[in-house]
């Protein structure tokens, strides 16, 4: 396991060290702040931020690396303020524990972390893909109604069609959907003009 700590405290960051006893193999780094391009050399599993209370800038430091490298964030803090809690969860960190590192309670919260970052990766990749599938079909849809209008097909005879384009092109009935649509919006255009 790749671990990188951000802790301006050696003290602190050498009890995050310790609670990760007996992890096999672990490589850990520790950084006084976050450096995005030591963080991407060093591709962690799983990044560490323990802070006396995290700052604003911290949070955003955080957002725009969790957008740029998606991974599990734990971050430790000895005292939080009202809303910093939903901030860094907003910012891409997965557990948020305040006064409570402790070495024992360091391992089961970065295996936590990672799981639920697992899981909120999966769930955002499938809704990504549902939102992908369900603009292909209103294409379809849409260049099937094309078809039948223009060419005076009807539905079944529109959807072969597409079918035979696609495999014709070798692309996914979507995109050639989305051409036929792109087209027929240059030509009427032309029309127009």
């Amino acid at each position: 396991m790749r671990v990188l700590i951000v802790d301006p405290d050696p003290a602190r960051a050498a009890l995050v060290i310790e609670g990760l006893g007996g992890v096999q193999p672990l490589q850990v780094r520790h950084l006084t702040v976050l450096d995005e391009q030591e963080a991407v050399a060093f591709g962690p599993d799983v990044v560490v931020v323990a802070a006396d209370s995290p700052d604003r800038d911290t949070l955003e430091s955080l957002r725009e690396s969790s957008h740029a490298n998606p991974r599990p964030v734990v971050m430790f803090v000895d005292r939080s303020e009202p809303g910093l809690a939903e901030e860094a969860v907003r910012a891409g960190v997965a557990a948020y524990v305040v006064g409570g590192l402790a070495p024992a309670r360091v391992r089961p919260v970065l295996e936590v972390a990672m799981s639920r970052f697992a899981l909120m990766n999966q769930l955002r990749l499938d809704l990504e893909k549902a939102k992908a599938d369900l603009a292909s079909r209103k294409s379809v849809e849409r260049a099937k109604a094309l078809l039948m209008r223009e060419r005076g097909l009807d539905e079944e005879a529109a959807y072969r069609l597409l079918r035979k384009l696609s495999m014709d092109k070798g692309r996914p009935l979507g995109a050639v959907a989305a051409d036929l649509l792109a087209f027929a919006d240059i030509l009427k255009g032309e029309a127009d003009g």
